[in-house]
């Protein structure tokens, strides 16, 4: 690691190192040994660009691996899945010469409409924080740093360099810092990217209860901080607030804001050396690389001779094999009526939609990969039913950019549909309709698609549908005319052929749902709020967010978070919860395959309460974990449950609390259906609610400490006429439930009520909870 003392640099040099060299790398000091380090997108693929630089996808990239990006790593509910894509992708950008892949993304999805679902894992904290720091954990034991973002609150893509997420704390807290917070602290990436947006009316790029307060100091994260690339708006802020990196770069106009500001003091210089000295850490990323290339496009080849894996520099052909692997296990098993999947049986089978010729597998913007190679579903369809003596009739359906004669496109489909045993119907959005920089409209798939499908529907002995999309998709006026829904989201390069695989039931689905699908788009808990107007959007729905407002409200949805079938069976049985503490427990069960395929069962554990001050949704994802199981065999597993599991974030104490009370642990086939429960009774916080005399005489009766004998106290105080009424009169007890008690003080004449209050006060004035 380079060792470079920021006293002995000149103020504007160390200025000039807080932003970047160029569009995608940093500042090198060349008489200081300090090399220059390279960032570039991900996070499911390497896009390296050697030629002309953007950030929306626009301009030619390298080849690498296209894995399947974090929507269908979401439903893998695989850790392994997103450790091994991390580390593929480490392997392919230390070939590439790249020191700093930026990803993964962890941002909460809030509502489906969001451009950029595609490159965020899940609707729930806990699920993106896991599959995240294992991505993390993954590509940096490759030597190459990852760049968690976009902190935070990034979770819309209009007005998204301006807006304000206006949230409450916490909100904030419990649905979308945690994944940020869990990798931070698990798997201590080598950066963080600071998001456009303003969180409460600061930008994030410049938000020191953000980037200083919590992450560094509650958190404490070590690495860098680095803006996305032009989100920094005043340089200044930026530094004071902790952001270190500057991107893209060069800035001298903000170098010489930040030099003028330290020498008018506006702006301490240890503020600047602080960072300066990340940036000097974050390039021994760069020092403890091999000096393989220079970065120059000379070092790999010309466009013409990518197919060369020495040019490329990696195993281009074992990593699409991995890549068709892991894809195989994000799909989702929708609905699969009377086993219509999988199609080893069906003889005559007819593909239908020019999605299986021309596959989606990746969406626009900023990740949007050349990959090395690329498989399509028809073929991989077609080489699969001749293992299994069938024929393969193909017919487009529709075209992409809507060409063509689509009534005549829809016959021959239906035609082809009517002579075969079973339709597979590829149906989907294209990558204009979903992208980095805008969100969606609806959650419609194009008219023409829904057209086709129901008329192959009406014709065909068995329809399935596959469905390719980086948003979920509306299912209604044609789910219950098809027999089975595989949904493929994006699946990377691979994706054709493992979606071959999954048909013909060479690979089991184990893929579950990693956020809601709803009948309504309105049903939707943000649909009120989002995107916003006027500068703000107003995140109303607080913590029910996704299954958590469902299941709370009882509102019915297509399918639920955590959905997904299998061609085998699963039991669950034997649960069994036990504290381990006054705010912790241990969770063990027994999971049994009881089909006749191996196959995969996500075990799925929410927790359930009512104890404490706070509302709570119906049920929270506290654990998770993704068992592969042979025929017949059972696996015992075990959980342990730590005070996360059973907290709200306490805003007036500032802090984690676990109320003392009855806690659910449940088993979930899903977040709406609960197939094993059992009760745990919790201590918790030994410390109850300081009172005070604004606190409510509601919040006086319930204390645990004083509240059962607060009548009493009171009634020996007040003046007879007055003592009498509390306990014959409960609707004054009720009328006056949320006043301040210094109201209720100040209808007493006389101090005996207020000597009773201050020794009742200093009963519950003991030491706060940890």
């Amino acid at each position: 690691m380079p060792d470079i003392d920021p006293s002995r640099l000149s103020l504007e040099r160390k200025a000039a190192l807080l932003s970047g060299q160029d569009f995608w790398s940093t500042r090198p000091v060349q008489d200081a040994g300090l090399p220059s380090v390279v960032l570039t997108d991900g996070p499911h693929g390497v896009r390296r660009q050697v030629g002309e630089f953007d950030h929306m996808g626009i301009y030619e990239s390298l080849p690498s691996t296209c894995f399947p990006p974090a929507v269908a790593v979401g439903s893998s509910w695989d850790p392994e899945v997103a450790a091994r894509i991390g580390a593929a992708v480490g392997r392919e950008a230390r070939a590439l010469g790249v020191h700093v892949v930026l990803g993964p993304g962890v941002n909460i999805k809030r509502s489906p409409l969001c451009g950029r679902n595609f490159e965020y894992y899940s609707e729930d904290p806990l699920l993106s924080g896991h599959l995240g720091a294992a991505h993390v954990r993954g590509q940096q034991e490759q030597g190459v740093g990852a760049s968690v973002k976009h902190f935070a609150v990034n979770n819309q893509e209009t007005d998204r360099m301006r807006v304000s997420a206006d949230v409450d704390e916490r909100t904030l807290r419990e649905i979308y810092l945690p994944a940020f917070e869990h990798i931070v602290t698990e798997a201590a990436p080598a950066t963080v990217m600071a998001a456009y947006n303003k969180v409460n009316g600061v930008h994030a790029a410049q938000n020191r209860w953000l980037l200083t307060e919590v992450l560094r100091d509650e958190w404490g994260f070590t690495g860098a901080v680095v803006s996305d690339w032009g989100a920094v708006h005043d340089p200044v802020a930026s530094v004071r607030a902790g952001l270190d990196l500057e991107m893209p770069g060069p800035s001298p106009e903000n170098a010489r804001r930040i030099v003028d500001a330290v020498r008018d003091g506006e702006l301490d210089e240890c503020v600047v050396d602080m960072a300066v000295r990340r940036i000097v850490a974050l390039a021994g990323l760069a020092a403890e690389q091999p000096d393989e290339t220079d970065g120059s496009p000379e070092f790999y080849g010309s466009p013409e001779s990518y197919g060369s894996d020495e040019l490329v520099g990696f195993d281009a052909d074992a990593h699409h094999r991995l890549a068709r692997e892991l894809a195989a296990e994000c799909a989702v098993l929708l609905r699969n009526e009377d086993n219509t999947l999988p199609l080893a049986s069906a003889r005559r089978i007819a593909v239908i939609g020019e999605f299986a010729a021309t596959p989606r597998y990746q969406a626009g913007g900023s990740s949007h990969l050349n990959p090395a190679r690329l498989d399509n579903a028809l073929d991989a369809i077609r080489e699969s039913a001749a293992a299994h003596g069938s024929t393969v009739e193909f017919a487009p359906g529709f075209t992409l950019d809507g060409s063509g004669d689509a009534v005549a496109l829809r016959e021959a489909a239906v035609a082809a549909a009517r002579s075969s045993d079973v339709a597979v119907v590829f149906a989907g959005l294209a990558e204009s309709a979903e992208s980095e920089g805008f969100d969606r409209d609806d959650l419609c798939l194009p008219a023409v698609q829904v057209e086709l499908i129901r008329a192959v529907a009406a014709e065909a002995a068995r329809t399935v549908v596959v469905l390719s999309n980086g948003g979920i998709v509306s299912l209604e006026g044609w789910h219950d005319e098809v027999d089975a829904i595989l949904e493929g989201f994006l699946l990377g390069q691979g994706g054709g052929g493992a979606l071959a695989d999954l048909l013909f039931g060479e690979a089991n689905p184990s893929g579950r749902l990693a956020e809601t699908i709803p009948l309504r788009l309105e049903d939707n808990p943000s649909f009120a709020n989002f995107p916003g107007e006027h500068g703000h959007v107003r995140y109303g729905e607080g913590v029910m967010v996704g299954y958590r407002w469902y299941g709370t409200t009882g509102a019915p949805v297509r399918y639920p978070f955590g959905h997904g079938l299998s061609y085998t069976t699963f039991a669950v049985g034997d649960l069994a919860v036990a504290s381990t503490g006054v705010d912790s427990a241990r969770v063990s069960l027994t999971v049994t395959n009881t089909g006749a395929r191996a196959g995969k069962h996500v075990v799925q554990v929410y927790v359930a309460t009512e104890a404490g001050p706070v509302r709570r949704p119906a049920r929270e994802l506290r654990a998770f974990a993704k068992v592969r199981l042979a025929p017949g065999e059972s696996r015992t597993i075990g959980f342990d449950l730590g005070r996360r599991a059973f907290a709200h974030y306490d805003v007036q104490d500032g802090g984690w609390a676990v109320a003392p009370g009855e806690y659910l642990v449940q088993i979930g086939e899903n977040a709406a259906a609960v197939i094993a429960e059992a009760a745990v009774s919790l201590a918790g916080d030994a410390v109850a609610q300081e009172l005070t005399l604004e606190s409510t005489f509601g919040e006086w009766i319930a204390h645990p400490v004083i509240g059962a004998t607060l009548l009493q106290e009171l009634t020996a105080a007040l003046p007879d006429d007055q003592g009498s009424q509390l306990g014959d009169r409960p609707e004054l007890l009720q009328a006056v439930r949320d006043v301040p008690m210094k109201r209720v003080v100040g209808l007493v004449e006389g101090d005996a009520l207020d000597r009773t209050l201050e020794r009742l006060m200093e009963r519950t004035r003991v030491v706060r909870r940890p």
